[in-house]
């Protein structure tokens, strides 16, 4: 028997995705078009087919959505529950190697991209934008590197703070890349340019420690 639900990633009968995914999909398309500040909670639940108050008892005002949005895209930046620990250097740097991929592979996301734009357009007007996806979805993959440089300095294949190693690592995945997305002047990069990106950031990390 089919069950209309509203839960997270459901459906409804026929196959037609849930009331709390359609207001999320509505306010992303939203505040992508029109800004955050700019948008209104009228035309999101408009555009996802609801009445205003189905839209507050489902997600919330604005904020939440917006809040709602971010923390989706963040849950596919952790750390996968099957990655083995690291009891070595060749498999920590297999393991960085693995994350680092995912790492640039989802954050590349021209959906992501977009986002990290909406915080910068509206610093100003909407600086709440920018603490949600600094606090909610940078901090994801921040925790997620602290927690796999933790592991690897108590099994002592490396030294130092598991925060400064994971910036260090950070950087040498990324050098430019994220700017030049951010500034449209670079492409998304193919997975062969992801691995290799990878392979050298995670070979330069070991190289240094």
């Amino acid at each position: 028997m089919s069950v209309a639900r509203t839960s997270k990633g459901s459906l409804e009968s026929g196959g037609e995705p849930g009331a709390r995914d359609r207001i999320l999909e509505a306010a992303f398309a939203a505040f992508m078009k029109n800004g955050y500040a700019m948008t209104s909670t009228l035309e999101i639940a408009t555009r996802a087919r609801v009445s205003k108050r189905e839209l507050y008892a489902l997600v919330g005002n604005k904020q939440e959505m917006l809040i709602a949005c971010i923390s989706e895209r963040a849950k596919r930046l952790d750390v996968p529950a099957d990655l083995p620990l690291p009891h070595d250097r060749k498999t920590l740097e297999q393991i960085l190697i693995s994350f680092g991929t995912k790492l640039v592979h989802e954050i590349s996301d021209p959906a992501v991209i977009a986002v990290f734009r909406l915080a910068i357009a509206e610093a100003v007007q909407a600086p709440e934008v920018a603490r949600a996806l600094d606090s909610i979805g940078r901090e994801a993959s921040r925790a997620a590197l602290r927690k796999i440089m933790a592991q690897a300095a108590e099994h002592k294949l490396i030294s130092g703070r598991p925060a400064e190693l994971a910036e260090q690592f950070a950087g040498l995945l990324w050098r430019d890349l994220l700017l030049s997305l951010l500034l449209g002047v670079a492409v998304r990069p193919k997975p062969r340019e992801i691995a290799e990106r990878v392979r050298n950031a995670a070979a330069a990390f070991m190289q240094l420690h």
